[in-house]
Parts: C-alpha cells; structure tokens; sequence
C-alpha cells in the first residue's frame, strides 16, 4: 500500500447498513472524483486505507472498496453479486455437453426506472467553469427501494454474498431473529465463505489494523453481526473491531411483533457485539431503543423524511465519514485500537454518536465567532437513540470538525481590538477547539481533529439542506443551493446517559411474556440465554454510574 497505509476491512451486514454504506462510499469516491479532476485538496484522509488496488482479467486497474457485503436473496435487484468490473467474457463460451439441456433461469430484476435519473445527477459545468450539483427530486429518493439503486462505486466480486435462504421481500422467508442470524454462520456454506472473503483481503493487506462492522441490530442480522465479531476476534486477534449497531427510523406502533423481535434483536445483538467488539456505537435516527416510541431527532438546518432508508442513511453515512476520520489520517492517525483505549475504559464498551450536520459556518466569521455564538448550548443532535446527552457527564470523547478552511482557523482581530473570549487570543485552529472542549467538558479526557476537508453531499446525496450555500455555509435566505460539500461537528461520546438506556432497555425486556413470543426463541434463543442477557445488560449500565472515570 502507498505510503504504508493503515487499512481497514469494512464488512455491511444487513439492507440498512446497505443504505448507510452505499452513500458511505459514494462519499468517498465523490472525494476521490475531485482528486482525479485536479481540485486542490487537503490530502489528511487516506483512500488506501479504505481501498484497494488490483487487476482484472484484462489488465484493467482498479480501486475498489476493501469491503464484504451480506445481504438476502432479492435484495440487490439489478446489481450483479460478482459486480461488473471483472466481468471475464471467457466464462461465457459454450458448454461442452453434446446432451439434452435444460436451463432454469430466474427473471432478472427490473432496473428501478429513476435509477438512470438518479446516477446521472452529477451536475454540469457552468459558463465561469463551476461544477454545480443538481438535486433528485423528491419523487426519485421515495422511489429508492434498495441500496443497490444507487450505489455509484464498482465493487471487487469477491465484496457481496447472498444468503440465498432468506428473502429480501415477502411476508415468508424472512430473516427475523438473532437466533436465525447466529444459525446462518453455524451453516459450513455461508461460514467458509465468510472465511474465504475475509482471507482474500487480509492477506493482502501489510498493515492492517483493524475491522469496521456496520450490522443492522433491528432485525436477524445482528445475529450475523455477533457470529461475525466472534469470529474476527478469534482469528485475528489483537486487530480492532468497531461495530456500528444501525437501526432504521420510526417504527408501526400497529405491527406489535415487529417491534417485540426489534427490542428483542437490538438487545442481543448490542450485548454479543460488546463481547467481540473493541466498542460499538449504535447509530439512528430515532429516538430511543426501546418500546415507547418517541419523534425522530431534528436538525436545524436538515429537513428530512425519517420513513425513507434513504435520507435516514444518508445522514447517518455523513456521521460515519465524520468520526472515523481519526484512524484515516494521513499522519498523526489514530488506530482503531488507541481510538477503543480512549473510549471504553473500565468495560465502557458502549459510545454514543452526535453530530452537527451541517456545521453553522457563516460566511466572513472565523471558528472562534462561531463556536462563541454557539456557546453551551451546542447543538449537538444524537445519532444513537439513546436520549440527550445534556445533562449526563461525559467520561471521554472524540471529536472531529471538518470542513473550516485554514485562513477561518483562528481570529483576525485588527491590533488593540479588545478580545471577545479566550478562544479569539489562540494561536491555531486546534488549539481553538481543545480549548473549546475544555471549556465544554472539563476534566474529561478529549481526543480532538480539525480537518479541512469536508464531507461530500453531491448526488445521488438527498437534497436535504436548508439556508446554506454550495459549500454548506449558513445563510439567512431560506434559498438553498445545490450544495456539493458540508463542514461538520461529530462525537464520539462515552456518557453517564448510558446508566439510564441500558438499564431501561433490561427492565422493558424483563416485563416481557416470552411465552407470547415463542417464535423468537424457537429461532434459536433459550431461557438461559435471556436471563444472562438481563444480567450483562444490568452489569453493561452499572459501568456508565455518576462516578465512574479516569479522572476519579
């Protein structure tokens, strides 16, 4: 790998961590886009550690996703399992056979109709030779039914597996349980093959740190997702294994045994990842784990539909490029596993998102006028569904700001202009920040990054910014132009507000009858395993007490 890149494996377990993932590498190979073009980039993130280079058949060079896929029968419709860029047309020669033929061929899966439409929204030149983006229209994003439909990147045909035992669409056949999901890589066919993807990439890797799992926990793949962190901490041990635990946006109130498996799954599958995880961090949009719905999150200058995977993945992807930037810097990278010994000390081994999408830069002020205008009440907006974090104390954090350009870094105060804080007397723009933490959140040990990179939102992105400009800017006009990149506020937040969700999430599973839900454990759960899971919920929350820190 170039520059002795730290790479990471990416593994998406389930059709919402598609969503989430296919705008995840749209994001980067948009990215990767104005690189090619000749823009002029900061270069702190590193592809190499996300990407790979290879060969086809053909001596075509590559650069795909160091990634594997697993998703259900039906669910990539026109997107081939092998992908398209290794195609080799030797393989098409004819049989040799002289017998009787018959050939069963399924019907291939139409072409979502707006799919051209929305993969060719990539904007046009204008006269002053400015790339302007242009936005989908409604109609098209609630037309989006998989992920498949707007995936922009070429993957490796060793990236996606099927499991063909479980259907995608239907009310039959459905992977619903985690009981299921573990069975799935108990099965030697699904296993080995897991086995042999994981090993492709691997090997080829020279300095490979760690994986990132993005596991759907509301339904049978959290099963998958714990069989699978089990799995990679058995065979390579000493690597770091964060899980990001993804759950869709507001649920039926009116479809009662979706939501029992959904609490059911999502506890499961949060306490296994723990087990096998380095940590895990749940992201959604909704606004808590358990049973008692409540309204999905806002964000002041996002208007979004909570009920479409894909906005909800959208946001949550920009989130994810956010606060893994850390273990993607060029230098001064912090491993997966440094990032985990910050974060989950003392058997913490749950953090909670939060972000600011899109970071309020208005234009002509620097950092330190806007982080004073923001003052304490920041406007943070939590990505884990599991309450606001104001109020709670924090044990330790990281945190990324991205997108503020190096000449908005620190004041420009004419000489014998009085001060207007402390922040305005810094020397750099991340002195700036670590002093803003500091302030924010006393005595908490604090990881800080200000990249000037930002997050890239070009379509087939949703067209769901308000007031800004293309560069993602706060405006006062409520006009908002195809914007192409955003500035961003994200954390990673080890909080006491974890005491009160894991706890809630143990009582609302121990008033449940099981016997009403005996489906759900005759997928493969036994009595014996719902009482340990009750006892390391309970033990999980009692890490998170008022009390309990580095500090102490």
């Amino acid at each position: 790998m170039a520059g002795g890149a730290r790479e990471v494996l990416t593994l998406q377990l389930g059709h919402f961590a598609g969503f989430v993932g296919a705008h995840w590498w749209n994001q980067q190979d948009a990215a990767l886009g104005r690189m090619a073009e000749g823009e002029e980039s900061p270069g702190e993130l590193c592809p190499d550690v996300l990407y790979r280079t290879g060969r086809t058949l053909h001596g075509q060079e590559t650069y795909t996703p160091r990634l594997i896929v697993m998703d259900l029968k039906g669910s990539l419709n026109s997107l081939k399992e092998e992908g398209g860029l290794y195609k080799d047309r030797q393989l098409d020669t004819a049989i040799a056979w002289q017998g009787k033929l018959t050939t069963h061929r399924e019907e291939a899966y139409p072409e979502n109709p707006n799919l051209q439409d929305l993969l060719s929204a990539e904007g046009v030149l204008s006269t002053d030779g400015v790339w302007k983006a242009k936005p989908i229209q409604n109609g098209k994003e609630n037309s989006v039914r998989v992920w498949s439909d707007f995936l922009r990147v070429h993957l490796h045909p060793r990236s996606i597996c099927v499991i063909q035992k479980y259907n995608h669409d239907g009310e039959t056949g459905r992977l619903e349980a985690f009981g299921q999901g573990e069975s799935v890589l108990k099965e030697p066919r699904y296993l080995e093959e897991l086995e042999d993807r994981l090993h492709f990439y691997v090997e080829e890797c020279d300095y490979l740190q760690g994986f990132q799992i993005l596991c759907d926990l509301h339904d049978g793949f959290s099963g998958v997702g714990a069989k699978t962190a089990e799995l990679l901490q058995d065979e390579y041990s000493g690597r770091g294994v964060i899980s990001w635990g993804l759950l869709p946006g507001p649920y039926n109130l009116g479809e009662p045994q979706k939501n029992i498996y959904r609490l059911l799954n999502t506890a499961f599958g949060l306490v296994h990842l723990t087990g096998y995880s380095s940590f895990v961090c749940p992201l959604s949009l909704g606004g808590n784990l358990g049973l008692r719905p409540k309204p999905p999150v806002n964000f002041p200058h996002l208007h979004y539909d909570a009920t479409l995977p894909f906005h909800c993945g959208a946001i949550l992807a920009t989130a994810l490029d956010t606060v893994t930037a850390p273990y993607r810097l060029r230098s001064s990278m912090v491993p997966m596993a440094h990032l985990a010994h910050l974060l989950s000390f003392s058997g913490k081994k749950v953090v909670t998102a939060e972000a600011i999408i899109p970071f309020p830069l208005v234009p002509g002020q620097s950092l330190p006028d806007t982080l004073v205008q923001l003052g304490g009440a920041t406007p943070w907006t939590p990505l884990s569904a599991c309450g606001d974090s104001a109020g709670s104390r924090c044990f330790a954090q990281s945190v990324v700001l991205r997108g503020v350009e190096k000449a908005r870094h620190t004041s420009e105060l004419n000489p014998g202009t009085p001060l207007p804080s402390a922040l305005h007397a810094c020397a750099s723009g991340e002195e700036v920040l670590a002093q803003y933490l500091q302030h924010e959140h006393p005595r908490v040990l604090s990881s800080s990054h200000l990249l000037q990179t930002p997050c890239r939102v070009a379509p087939p992105y949703p067209h769901l910014f308000s007031s800004c400009s293309n560069k993602g800017m706060a405006l006062d006009s409520p006009k908002c132009a195809a914007v192409q990149s955003i500035p961003v506020f994200g954390a990673l937040r080890s909080s006491s507000s974890l005491h009160q969700t894991l706890g809630d999430l143990a009582e609302e599973l121990n008033r449940l009858d099981l016997r009403r839900w005996a489906s759900f454990m005759d997928a493969g759960v036994e009595q014996d395993d719902m009482e340990e899971l009750l006892q390391d919920l309970r033990s999980l929350a009692q890490c998170y007490q008022e009390g309990d820190s580095l500090s102490n």
